[in-house]
């Protein structure tokens, strides 16, 4: 493994879309398509024959001694959350082309082919909704469903899509349809802080912990905050806030069994100092790998604004923007990857989670 080859692609990477605050390649805007231009080019010049589907994912492939064998694929994603880490998903394209670069330098020919799969709006940050190139091509979301969901920008999603080049009403035929994976295999970095507190270098996931998530719109009654009396207001931002301790309480309860929960956005209207909050948008995300546990908290969480409704006197929306499946990780290669760091004397947990975006 070339460590200088490695940090040299990791720069020309995070060249694109870098500042002070983080990374910003958000999904279909300009610079992901650079990055993922970048990308192209660097598959090229090793070798690697390449194509990008309709939902805008790119594959790259070395084609292998039986060409009609299953691929084995590997890679990630080069979009961003809103300033975001060097690292997260850039590593796992960088570890996928450096993997290429060492079979290319060995003139060692795999039996079945390799691919690199770069997937497209991987994360969640702009539209609300992750994983969305890998979803199209393994045929589990319906372009129907999301053509009119809007980013923070008014900018749908199929303006999104035609703004780099591509056709939305075309994006079901990303669908490998009766085609093969052999395996996927991801290099990623930990995204929390157990494997570091435990001075461990290898995280081996056996499952990943899919989100239910949630839009909610808390309504009150905006009125001048010295005028208006502590028994006669309809603060928005005080349900939300009730809102968002239940969340966390009813997480807590379920914590043995790793489930999480989050509010990771709040805006409040009109936002000034001096007026109570006549509204609350908050969005909320929970995660889990045991699918029974991660509907317990929704429900309390469900039962909590019910209640806070009732009391405070609001009115309170909710929209479910996606409930998940946890997916439990295949034990043969969870068996290989753990035989590997046994064999390499490198430290290894496994029953490690990890989260989708």
């Amino acid at each position: 493994m070339s460590l200088e080859r490695i940090e040299k692609m990791l720069k020309q990477f995070n060249a694109i879309g870098y500042s002070e605050g983080g990374m910003n390649r958000l999904a279909f805007t300009e610079n992901e398509l650079k990055a993922k231009e970048l990308f192209k080019e660097m598959c090229k010049e090793k070798g690697l024959n390449v194509r990008m589907d309709n939902s805008g994912n790119i594959i790259a492939r070395r084609e292998g001694i039986n060409p009609e064998l299953p691929p084995v694929s590997t890679g990630s994603h080069l979009d961003t959350v809103i300033n975001g880490g060097k690292y997260d998903g850039t590593v796992g394209v960088v570890a996928a082309l450096e993997l290429i670069c060492r079979l290319n330098t060995r003139h060692i020919q795999t039996l079945h082919p390799v691919e690199i799969i770069c997937f497209t709006a991987e994360e969640s940050s702009r539209f609300g909704l992750s994983t969305i190139g890998s979803k199209f091509m393994t045929g589990n979301l319906n372009k129907d469903e999301i053509e009119n969901i809007k980013d923070k920008d008014d900018i749908s999603m199929v303006e999104a899509f035609s703004q780099v080049g591509l056709h939305f009403d075309q994006v079901e035929s990303a669908f490998r349809r009766n085609e093969n994976i052999k395996a996927f295999f991801e290099v990623h970095i930990e995204q929390g802080p157990v494997l570091e507190q435990e001075n461990v270098n290898i995280g081996v996931v056996t499952g990943i912990a899919a989100p239910t998530r949630l839009k909610v719109t808390v309504e009150g009654e905006a009125s001048h905050s010295g005028a208006t009396p502590m028994n006669l207001r309809k603060d928005a931002f005080l349900g939300a806030a009730e809102i968002g301790l239940a969340v966390e309480n009813a997480a807590n309860l379920e914590a043995l069994k790793g489930t999480v929960a989050t509010v990771g956005d709040c805006v409040i209207t009109p936002g000034v100092m001096n007026v109570i909050p006549a509204k609350a948008e908050m969005k909320i995300d929970i995660r889990g790998i045991d699918i029974g546990s991660k509907r317990v908290v929704y429900e309390r969480v469900m039962a909590t604004i019910k209640s806070i409704e009732r009391e405070r006197h609001l009115l309170i929306h909710t929209e479910l923007l996606s409930d998940e499946e946890p997916v439990l990780l295949e034990e043969d290669i969870i068996s290989s990857i753990s035989q590997t760091c046994k064999q390499l004397g490198i430290s290894y947990k496994k029953n490690a989670k990890w989260s989708r975006p």
